[in-house]
C-alpha cells in the first residue's frame, strides 16, 4: 500500500514538473508535445487491448477515434497554411487585380458570363464553404475566389 502511495506521489510530482516545463515553451512545441502524449496514450491502450485478447476493444477504439483522425488530417493543411506553405502542386498566388480577367473570374466561380450579382454571391459562398482554409482548403484557392468575386461585383 505504501509503495502505491509513493509511486502516486512521484507521478504527481513528475506531472507538475512537466506542467511547469510546458508553461515556459512556445505554443508550437506545447502542441507537438501534447499530440505526442496523446498518441502514445492511444498506442499504449491499443497494445494493452491486443495483449489482453480484447481485439474488439481495439476496433472500437479505432472507430471512436476515426472522426478525430480525419479532422487532424484536415488541420494539418490548416497548420501548413498558417506557416505560409502552399499546397503541393499549386500555382503561385496572383500578383494583383490585373492578374485575372472577367472571363477567368466567371470560370473560377463556375458561372456563365451573363450571371447576375446574386448568382455571383451564391457561387462564391458555396465555393468558399467547400474550400475555406479553416476547413482544410487552400489559401490560394480562397484568394482566387475572393479576387473573382471582387472583380465581378466591382
Amino acid at each position: 500500500m505504501l509503495a502505491w502511495i509513493i509511486l502516486g506521489a512521484a507521478g504527481l510530482l513528475l506531472a507538475l514538473a512537466g506542467l511547469g516545463w510546458l508553461t515556459r515553451q512556445p505554443p508550437g512545441k506545447v502542441k507537438s508535445v501534447l499530440i505526442a502524449v496523446a498518441m502514445l496514450t492511444v498506442a499504449a491502450v491499443g497494445l494493452a487491448l491486443v495483449l489482453s485478447g480484447r481485439l474488439a476493444g481495439l476496433i472500437a477504439l479505432i472507430a471512436g477515434l476515426s472522426p478525430w483522425l480525419s479532422r487532424a488530417t484536415r488541420l494539418h493543411g490548416f497548420w501548413r497554411m498558417i506557416r505560409g506553405q502552399r499546397p503541393a502542386g499549386s500555382a503561385p498566388p496572383p500578383q494583383g487585380e490585373s492578374a485575372m480577367t472577367r472571363a477567368q473570374a466567371f470560370e473560377v466561380l463556375g458561372l456563365p458570363p451573363h450571371a447576375g450579382p446574386d448568382e455571383i454571391r451564391a457561387a462564391h459562398l458555396r465555393l468558399m464553404r467547400a474550400n475555406h482554409p479553416d476547413r482544410g482548403g487552400s489559401t490560394w484557392i480562397a484568394a482566387r475566389l475572393n479576387q473573382a468575386r471582387d472583380l465581378l461585383l466591382g
